[in-house]
């Protein structure tokens, strides 16, 4: 039984035309993955500079009263995200229990200072905004020392920013890749007709004419990818939220939200432009070159 030319072309063009949102599919999906990862790298970042601290050392025999004003007044400050009062008392408790009650008995009396810790804010995290910070809370009378660990916070934004240039490069690399991918699946879909292009320009159809029902067609299938892509990434997050709950609490719907709405205006972009390129070779090219 003889088949039919015109049901097997179009097989195959609606083989060719999955093929392609699959294919645009998995890159876009490969993109969100890396905006993902970048989005939550800045996000451990930040929760990681939260964690820093300063511990401001009192001189002895001040008032409650004044402590507690004193504390209100850090509180006000722009850089300042929490205060935790430790009082003379509640130091020796933490040292004997981190070196037994024998380590301690032979003190005379309690040589330990009253502290207030001070939780920063992520951006003031850094070796010069904390010497700043040090000088600013030194020149109180009430102050003894104020100290932090400056060598693992010097340390820890090297990390930081040898990580983030780490990302910056491979996001660059991996999206031109992505470009040249989906380039090519276009170019190759639009490759099998590129006969009836030739055809329609010979019969005297004008170029946006022959282009516009690819491009048309070429930005529905990046909305088609680009959804699958959103997808898929939701379900990977969702996955990964159930498996790790304390991860969960880095992400922000909101941002989440404006990640997928842009994989989607990715694909868009790319599918429309990619096709109007291809579209606009074959339509350069002379009949004898199609071969």
């Amino acid at each position: 039984m003889q088949q039919d030319p015109q049901k097997d072309n179009n097989k195959r063009l609606r083989t060719s035309y999955v093929s392609a949102i699959i294919s645009i599919s998995l890159v876009l999906f490969m993109l969100g993955i890396l905006g993902l990862l970048i989005i939550d790298a800045r996000k451990i970042s930040d929760y990681v500079r939260e964690h820093v601290e300063l511990n401001v050392f009192l001189q002895d025999g001040i008032p409650d009263t004044e402590v507690n004003a004193y504390r209100e007044q850090l509180q006000s400050l722009s850089f300042v995200r929490s205060t935790r009062y430790v009082s003379k008392e509640e130091a020796l408790d933490s040292l004997k229990k981190e070196l037994g009650e024998g380590a301690v008995s032979m003190l005379e009396s309690n040589p330990l200072p009253a502290t207030i810790d001070i939780g920063l804010k992520a951006e003031y995290a850094h070796p010069d905004s904390l010497r700043l910070i040090r000088e600013l809370l030194s020149q109180n009378k009430m102050v003894r020392d104020v100290i932090y660990q400056e060598t693992e916070i010097s340390r820890m934004n090297k990390n930081f920013r040898t990580v983030a240039l780490i990302i910056l490069f491979f996001s660059a690399l991996l999206f031109f890749v992505a470009i040249a991918l989906i380039h090519n699946t276009i170019r190759l879909s639009i490759h099998s007709r590129r006969f009836l292009i030739k055809s329609m320009q010979l019969v005297g159809a004008t170029k946006n004419f022959i282009r516009w029902p690819f491009i048309k067609k070429g930005i529905l299938h990046g909305l088609y990818a680009g959804i699958i892509a959103s997808l898929l990434l939701g379900a990977i997050i969702y996955m990964v939220e159930t498996r790790f709950p304390l991860l969960g609490q880095l992400s922000d719907l909101k941002i989440l939200s404006i990640l997928f709405a842009c994989i989607v205006l990715l694909g868009l972009l790319l599918s429309g432009l990619s096709t109007f390129f291809a579209v606009n070779k074959y339509l350069r090219l002379r009949s004898e070159e199609l071969y």
